[in-house]
């Protein structure tokens, strides 16, 4: 049958546009003929017209320029007059010749202007040539008689008089071919009407026919989906459209949707049904052959297999548990181990496989008749948990469609849940058949020694009240695995909450930082001041009071800082700068710290280096610094007589562990500070490494402090790869000890030597010391700093304090005034602007950071940028001393940075860097 020729919508439309454009088109080539006709014309009035009156004109002025020569020169006698009389002269002839040969067509025309150049021809003749040659011979008489006469005179009038009727008769000739042009305009505009009516007649006729067409069609498509929808869920009837358009693919797209939704039921129903089918059964050989029933029923697939996960000595075995249409047994092996075959294969990638082309040698499905070779293969793993426990594998006498394989895939999603619950059932059952067992056993072994023993009868009661237990414990097994598994969200939410918790506590502690170091820092600059009495009016006990203000000052802000450093630990935020760090200027570090420390406590102190100590490590010499100064503190703060030792050496090779052997690092070390004070009793040597905690509370209350020292030099052990252990005997001392790796190549985890701890505590214990210690005894001699003359760099020196608190301004304030300088102060960043531009310039500003309308960081980067102050020195001052704040300001602009609460010496220091440079 020949094929129906496609004729869309879009192809109607577009024959339909074709005829309106070449009716369009046909009116535009008759109307561009006209209109060129009218161009022609038009363009012979303009360019022919134009011209002769153009050549008119410049022939008159040649003649004018000839007539204005001759008189000049026949007045001055000079004969720079003749040249425009000589050019006009040569030229006037080239004009009047293409005037001539313009006026072809107008023989009247042409009469008139032979007349003209006669007229001109006489001119020249008899005034313009025999003047100028009389002016040359310097006849002046005869000139006078000549011009007497003037005869030239009369035939510049009559030339005059000539060129005038020349022009209106050209006039008069423009104006009727203007005339002319106007009335085949107007029967253009006439055919134009008639030519827009007739495409509008043709458009709407188009558009009637091919509305019609389409319209129709759209009907015809729309009652047969009505009829559909009327008929309650029955999807069998199909959209029938003639026409080969779009309405055509419209019909043929809602029966593919119409297809697919039918197939969509089937799977959803099958899906159910399947679901369904499985409730009730207890083993997994029944479900086994259920499935394979129903899902053969399904897709039609002729013969099938079901194996199920068993763990044994080589590890996972699938076992044959139930197949279709089997044949003496014979459908499929009756086990393989993952990875073995294709079979083994699918459930070792978790995948599904389908072959379509089998071998000739596979498995023949038999029937009554004979036997059929399958044309498809089908082999899906079941998951549980990400887990294959089951493989299924299918053989079809047909391919299975893309649909009964969705329908396979979508059954499978669930069935290990299935199949999970239905082992666990049976796992219990078994065991409670076990428990059962034994039940009856005892009780027999009971009723046969009864007459024996009482004690023996109450054992066997007991041995029955344990297996009544035991069934109990049995049945509530699934009940606590979801109850475990609901523990688990529930702790996974937790540590949700504790993170969000941490976060909260870091910015809580960040504004108490703020909020306690801007009071404690008025406090410690006018105690500070006080303290040194500059003015001689305080007494000894004003001193006194003064001292211990100061120094209850610093030990609150020493708080503080130890609070933020344990909450930076705790919350991961703290950096860990590794860099090269000199081990040979340790010793003088901790006898310049400690030595009027041991002067003040008459305690001993001794700093023992063993040689093979390396002069370099890399670590972080902050964190370092910090963990060796709290444990002499420590050390000396518990030791009312004795010494204290430090002993500083190198780990050797044969007291390393496996666990600090796994460590990337050139070497150990181990830092040990020994003292002779009151000792640790052994079972609170965890508890001092707590946040807050001490031995006791008399220690508390007679030595004081927080309990955050320890604390916090545990942590950074950890965070620079080594950890501190304790050896202590109350009342004979205690001796802390770190080991930290030199970390050339970076940080380590924590995590890798952490489980190895005791082992290397006691391994390091035993050992024996081979290296070599060199004591090393240094007199003690407090140093006094030497301080240079500041008056000469403080002296007249203006100063912009910018800070809202009254109290920080008041106690800088005070202390500036006194080295001589001249304050001005400012409550925020708009002020600190404002003094600027109406002020004289300043020597050096103090940003306080934290203000309200405008903070120190926007104040800094507005000097810097609008007021083009780059050399100005500005030094930040805050009392929220977290991480990064430093760089931030220096970003902002600041020359220098100092946090809160302020040292006089350091800030003072500071600013004589920045005033001298």
């Amino acid at each position: 049958m020949e094929k129906k020729m496609r004729f869309g919508i879009k192809s109607k439309i577009i024959i339909g546009y074709l005829i309106v454009i070449v009716c369009l088109f046909i009116a535009f080539i008759v109307l561009n003929s006209q209109i060129s006709s009218l161009q022609k014309e038009r363009n012979f009035i303009i360019d022919h017209d134009i011209e002769v009156h153009d050549l008119t004109n410049r022939i008159e002025k040649h003649l004018l320029d000839m007539e204005t020569g001759q008189r000049g020169y026949i007045i001055t006698g000079e004969a720079s007059y003749l040249e425009p009389y000589n050019s006009a002269a040569s030229s006037w002839e080239k004009d009047y010749n293409a005037l001539y040969q313009l006026l072809n067509n107008n023989p009247n025309q042409q009469e008139k202007l032979e007349k003209i150049k006669g007229s001109i021809q006489d001119w020249i003749e008899a005034a313009g040539e025999p003047t100028i040659a009389l002016k040359k011979e310097n006849n002046t008489k005869e000139l006078q008689q000549f011009f007497e006469k003037d005869p030239g005179r009369q035939y510049m009038d009559d030339i005059r008089s000539q060129f005038t009727s020349f022009r209106n008769v050209e006039k008069k000739s423009t104006e009727t071919r203007a005339t002319e042009l106007d009335e085949k305009n107007q029967k253009i505009k006439i055919g134009l009407y008639g030519l827009l009516l007739f495409v509008t007649l043709i458009s709407l006729a188009i558009a009637i026919v091919l509305s019609n067409s389409i319209v129709n069609t759209i009907k015809e498509v729309t009652q047969t989906i009505k009829r559909i929808t009327a008929s309650k869920g029955e999807l069998k009837g199909r959209i029938k459209v003639r026409s080969n358009d779009e309405i055509k693919d419209l019909g043929i797209a809602t029966n593919a949707l119409l297809e697919n939704i039918e197939e969509r039921n089937w799977l959803q129903t099958n899906i159910a049904h399947a679901v369904t089918m499985y409730q009730g059964i207890a083993s997994v050989d029944k479900l086994a052959e259920k499935f394979l029933f129903t899902v053969s029923e399904m897709t039609g697939a002729s013969f099938g297999a079901f194996y199920v996960r068993e763990e044994n000595d080589k590890g996972d075995l699938f076992v044959k548990q139930a197949a279709f249409a089997d044949r003496k047994g014979d459908a499929g092996r009756e086990s393989f181990l993952i990875g073995e075959g294709l079979i083994g294969q699918a459930a070792l990638e978790k995948r599904t496989l389908v072959i379509n082309d089998v071998p000739d040698t596979y498995q023949l499905i038999a029937s009554g008749l004979g036997d059929v070779k399958p044309k498809s293969i089908f082999i899906v793993p079941v998951l549980f948990e990400d887990e294959v426990i089951a493989v299924i594998e299918l053989a079809s006498l047909h391919e299975l469609t893309v649909l009964e394989q969705e329908l396979i895939s979508q059954v499978i999603e669930t069935f290990g849940l299935t199949i999970n619950g239905v082992i666990r059932r049976m796992e219990i059952a078994r065991l409670l058949k076990e428990s059962q067992a034994m039940t009856e056993e005892l009780q027999a072994q009971s009723e046969e020694l009864q007459t024996q023993s009482e004690e023996l009868q109450m054992q066997s009661e007991e041995l029955r009240m344990i297996n009544e237990q035991l069934e109990e414990r049995t049945k509530d097994a699934e009940e606590k695995s979801f109850e475990l598994e609901a523990a688990k969200e529930d702790l996974e939410e937790k540590a949700h909450q504790l993170e969000l918790n941490s976060q909260y506590k870091s910015e809580f502690l960040a504004n108490m930082s703020h909020e306690l170091r801007t009071p404690l820092n008025s406090i410690l600059i006018l105690s500070e001041m006080l303290e040194e009495n500059a003015a001689k009016t305080l007494s000894e006990d004003e001193e006194e009071y003064a001292r211990i203000i100061h120094s209850s000052g610093k030990d609150l802000l020493a708080l503080i800082n130890d609070i933020l450093d344990l909450s930076k630990v705790e919350s991961g935020k703290l950096d860990v700068l590794l860099a090269e760090m000199n081990m040979s200027e340790l010793p003088d570090q901790i006898e310049r710290n400690f030595s009027h420390v041991a002067e003040k406590k008459k305690v001993q102190l001794k700093i023992n280096k063993a040689q093979d100590v390396p002069n370099i490590i890399h670590t972080d010499e902050k964190r370092f610094q910090q963990i060796v100064k709290n444990l002499l503190s420590n050390a000396f703060k518990f030791t009312e007589s004795g010494s204290v030792t430090v002993s500083i050496q190198r780990v050797a090779d044969h007291r390393l562990t496996t666990a600090m052997r796994t460590v990337d690092t050139d070497c150990w070390l181990e830092i040990a500070v020994a003292d002779t004070g009151i000792g640790i009793p052994k079972e609170k040597h965890q508890l001092i490494f707590e946040a807050f905690q001490q031995a006791d509370g008399a220690t508390v209350r007679k030595y004081g402090g927080t309990g955050l020292g320890l604390s916090i030099c545990s942590e950074f052990a950890k965070l620079l790869g080594g950890w501190i252990s304790l050896s202590s005997e109350v009342g004979k001392g205690s001796t802390f000890t770190l080991y930290l790796p030199s970390l050339s190549n970076g940080l380590v985890d924590y995590e890798k030597v952490n489980f190895a701890y005791e082992e290397v505590a006691v391994s390091i214990e035993e050992a024996e010391p081979e290296a070599e210690i060199t004591e090393i005894d240094h007199p003690v001699q407090p140093v006094e700093p030497s301080l240079p003359d500041d008056e000469n760099v403080f002296q007249d020196k203006r100063v912009l304090i910018v800070d809202d608190d009254q109290r920080n301004i008041f106690a800088l304030k005070t202390a500036l005034a006194k080295q001589g300088m001249t304050i001005m102060t400012a409550h925020n960043g708009i002020e600190c602007l404002e003094m600027m531009k109406n002020s004289e310039p300043f020597d050096l500003i103090l940003m306080d950071i934290m203000m309200p309308q405008m903070d120190g960081y926007e104040a800094m980067q507005k000097i810097r940028g609008e007021l083009k102050l780059v050399d100005l020195p500005i030094i930040a001052l805050t009392a929220k001393a977290m991480k990064n704040d430093r760089e931030k300001c220096l970003e902002a602009g600041a020359s220098d940075y100092i946090s809160k609460p302020l040292d006089l010496n350091q800030l003072f220091s500071v600013m004589r860097v920045w005033l001298v440079n």
